[in-house]
């Protein structure tokens, strides 16, 4: 699967840009704030229906303008499709596929497959929880784009229960009237129903990436392992014991029941896959905390190259995109990578000069200054 063409009209700082693109390596290569990191952020909005950079799409319209469209060709074997986004903040995004039939935007994921290595990676590793829970859901929703729809239904029941466990902990401490709280067993079900798919999930993809994230961490850093991913459930160590959807919803509901007291006198949902972490150990420490500078880069690398593996080998080989990373590398990383990544079917890489993109990864070059991308070689 490649990109042939990228389009965008009024996203970021492109009033209106053309970009044409063909399989292999493909560089954008110009001063930073030019624009470059802006075309390779729209195609990955394309695969995740989110920015890499920021947490919401208004920074992603024009200053001044209403909306942004990103579209693109996208070829698969013998079969095109035209995938066009429209952007629309404080309003419901829209979309299209090749122009006549109008979709939810979630239902382009799966056309457009990227894996991303980006400076904001070392967050992985050394972040919150929240930005291994992000890299979890975003690899899950690639492998299984259904998985959208739950996540959704997730967000949707835990913003309700908060909002009933929040006017509940309010009344009580100003010693109000006891709230109805019949309704919050409803959203007990609904929640555990979601979470168990969104749990079981994720220990299946943790499963399959760990040996794979293991290699990868060998081919860059050999001797420096083993890696482990550890899985920290909010239910505690109970989470073992679970073998299926049904045994996982039983656990959540059982442990809802049980903070039920605490979470009305704190008016939050304190139990679901929103309070776990995924722990990244490196032989038998974790890395967080313990890592170093060094290390902690090619844990990350070595997490991306396992989402590339995985990805490939289920089909549909994803768009690699190198957005200003090799800066951030040393000598050895920066070649060992750019080797593993060259025989990708299609590479996207920005850089702030060409001295930073590795020989290995010779193709298109297009030079990015001011908005304009123009193709140089």
């Amino acid at each position: 699967m490649h990109v042939a063409h990228l389009s965008l009209a009024d996203f970021r700082s492109y009033a209106r840009v053309e970009v044409p693109l063909d399989p292999g390596v493909t560089a954008f290569v110009g001063p930073n704030g030019q624009g470059k990191t802006n075309l390779v952020e729209a195609v990955g909005y394309l695969a995740t229906l989110g920015s890499h950079r920021v947490s919401s799409d208004a920074p992603l319209v024009r200053m001044g303008a209403e909306r942004a469209i990103v579209r693109a060709q996208v070829v698969q074997g013998d079969r095109q499709q035209l995938i066009e986004l429209e952007l629309n903040p404080g309003k419901a995004n829209r979309a299209r596929i090749n122009r006549s039939s109008q979709v939810r935007p979630r239902d382009v994921l799966g056309i457009v497959r990227t894996v991303l290595f980006a400076p904001e990676d070392l967050a992985l590793v050394k972040g919150d929880p929240g930005e291994r829970r992000r890299f979890l859901d975003e690899l899950i929703t690639a492998r299984s784009p259904r998985m959208a729809g739950v996540r959704s239904d997730y967000d949707r029941v835990l913003k309700q229960r908060n909002t009933l466990l929040k006017s509940a902990a309010l009344a009580r401490r100003h010693g109000g009237r006891k709230m109805d709280l019949s309704t919050l067993d409803v959203w007990d079900q609904h929640l555990a129903r979601a979470g168990a798919e969104l749990l079981a999930q994720r220990l299946d993809l943790i499963a399959t990436l760990e040996p794979l994230a293991d290699k990868a961490y060998e081919q860059l850093a050999p001797g420096g392992g083993p890696v482990a991913l550890e899985y920290r459930g909010s239910v505690g160590e109970r989470l073992a014991e679970a073998s299926n959807r049904e045994e996982l919803y039983g656990l959540l509901m059982e442990a809802l029941g049980e903070a039920r007291k605490n979470e009305i006198e704190r008016g939050v949902t304190l139990v679901g896959p929103h309070r776990d972490d995924l722990v990244l150990k490196l032989g038998r420490l974790p890395a967080k905390g313990y890592a170093s500078h060094g290390e902690s880069w090619s844990y990350a690398l070595a997490l991306r190259l396992a989402s590339y593996d995985l990805l490939r080998a289920e089909g549909n080989e994803p768009v690699l995109v190198l957005d200003d990373v090799f800066a951030e590398l040393d000598a050895r990383r920066r070649e060992r990578l750019a080797e593993l990544v060259a025989p990708g079917e299609q590479v996207l890489v920005t850089a702030a000069v060409d001295d930073d993109v590795p020989g290995v990864l010779a193709g298109a070059r297009f030079a990015v200054s001011e908005g304009v991308a123009e193709k140089v070689s």
